[in-house]
């Protein structure tokens, strides 16, 4: 369904079925594409719904578990990393290959925050940066990805 069939579709929902389905399920209908979040551009673009952080906490427990049997630990243990920073403080693929270890400021906020020098820019603006608070345990993942992880890879090849 195209974003913009599926805009009509929640549409004729909400004006139409709204309190009937109400009744029936407990639930609310509402759209699932905000509008600050439409794709723009092809109108070939599909409807994403993110995963629930149940989903994530489960994918993410298993990874884990899986590190102390892969068969190469810290390309792995990088990899689960960068995922797993991405799910606590919202960082995208392009922010997190882009970290260095002097963007870690240990020092600012009550946990520490991330310097992100290519953040996602405006409309063709280019990247902008900006400071992300490690949160939701992201500065425990950073500290053991440091002191377990990082001294296993060769000189230089520190890349994503």
């Amino acid at each position: 369904m195209e974003p913009a069939d599926a805009d009509a579709y929640f549409m004729f929902l909400e004006l139409r079925h709204k309190i009937e389905l109400h009744r029936m399920t407990g639930r609310v209908i509402e759209c699932p594409i905000d509008e600050m979040n439409r794709p723009r551009g092809t109108k070939d673009a599909q409807l994403r719904i993110p995963p629930s952080e149940p989903e994530v906490g489960t994918l993410l427990t298993g990874w884990g578990g899986e590190l102390a049997t892969c068969r190469k630990f810290a390309p792995t243990a990088r990899n689960y990393t960068a995922s797993k920073l991405m799910s606590q403080v919202g960082l995208r693929v392009s922010e997190a290959c882009g970290l260095d270890l002097a963007d870690i400021k240990w020092d600012l906020g009550r946990f520490g925050k991330l310097h992100v020098r290519h953040g996602k820019g405006a409309r063709g603006s280019g990247s902008r940066e900006r400071m992300v608070p490690l949160i939701n345990g992201a500065d425990r993942t950073l500290r053991w990805f440091i002191e377990d992880v990082w001294g296993q890879f060769a000189a230089g090849s520190n890349s994503c």
